[in-house]
């Protein structure tokens, strides 16, 4: 799969239905802590080496929907939605 962009605030408002510009700033930080959040559950990112494909990027804004609508419980859920896009995306787990 070729490299693909992040999500943008932009995908984000437009899964949200959010049209004002009233909470950019809150969603722009919602969406970067999504994808602080994705990197970390793929494990071992190397910011200059690595870039996001299809799924890394949809689960990213899969689960910055899930932070902004339901908080963090959601988000931790082994059955969200942003968790099954990262099947075999795995490089690190919690194992010794």
């Amino acid at each position: 799969m070729a490299a693909v962009a992040w999500p943008t605030t932009a995908e984000l408002k437009q899964r949200l239905d959010v049209t004002s510009t009233d909470w950019d700033d809150q969603l722009d930080r919602v969406l970067a802590a999504a994808i602080a959040m994705t990197k970390g559950r793929v494990g071992d990112w190397v910011e200059d080496f690595d870039q996001p494909d299809e799924a890394i990027s949809q689960s990213a804004l899969e689960l910055a929907v899930e932070l902004a609508q339901t908080g963090e419980e959601a988000a931790s859920s082994v059955r969200s939605k942003s968790r099954a896009l990262l099947f075999g995306k795995r490089r690190r787990f919690g194992i010794g």
